[in-house]
């Protein structure tokens, strides 16, 4: 058993929880992911070699399949199944579309960082007082940082079917990106429970999981 102090990050995908859950409608997903909630004590807690996942911190909320229209719809319906902002605030960030912040009153947003670099300083961007990038370089890593960027999500970390044919960056790779920057550095791409411990041993402030997450089990 391993106190653990670096953060869990949740990051969803409707298709792969249709390819555990079966045909289920957005609806029926948005009440999955509520249903998951999110850790009492963000940052703390004990991490054990056993296949259960903790609780995330937070959820990035990455639905690449999604189309902006439909994306804003149904982020702004979890968003309200979270409870709203009292509760939801600091637990979900939207990805890709500022919409969908804006129509909750979210004040974070995930970009790829070629949006970034397009939208810095515009007012599309207005509002927004958080924003995650994520980036696949050092050089990357460094120019986000330079446009503002509050965290990065890293990788891909292992071999992960999302980027089927891809090598791995891995660890050293997450290592150089963390002692680049000075903000805090996620590690993302095939990520689970059975290889945590080396991402928790490496400089990165955390971990992401998609699969897991998604996965689950539902009540």
């Amino acid at each position: 058993m391993i106190m653990c102090t670096f953060k869990l990050i949740g990051v969803s995908d409707y298709e792969l929880y249709r390819k555990f859950h079966g045909p289920k409608s957005p609806e029926k997903y948005a009440e999955y992911l509520a249903g998951t909630g999110t850790s009492e004590k963000s940052g703390e807690r004990e991490l054990t070699e056993e296949s259960i996942c903790p609780a995330p911190d937070f959820w990035i909320i990455r639905e690449k399949h999604m189309e902006e229209e439909m994306y804003v719809k149904f982020f702004t319906d979890l968003w309200k199944k979270w409870g709203g902002s009292q509760k939801a605030a600091g637990r979900l960030i939207p990805h890709t579309y500022p919409a969908a912040a804006r129509s909750t009153g979210c004040l974070s947003i995930h970009l790829p960082l070629p949006l970034l670099q397009k939208y810095h300083g515009t007012e599309y961007l207005a509002g927004t007082e958080k924003t995650g990038v994520s980036v696949h370089s050092v050089e990357e890593a460094r120019e986000a940082e330079r446009l503002g960027a509050s965290y990065l999500t890293a990788g891909h970390i292992f071999a992960t079917d999302c980027k089927a044919g891809l090598p791995p960056r891995g660890i050293s790779f997450l290592n150089q990106v963390c002692d680049s920057v000075q903000i805090p550095v996620y590690a993302i791409g095939g990520i689970h429970m059975g290889n945590l411990h080396a991402v928790w041993d490496s400089r990165a402030a955390g971990a992401c999981m998609m699969s897991a997450y998604m996965k689950g089990s539902e009540t």
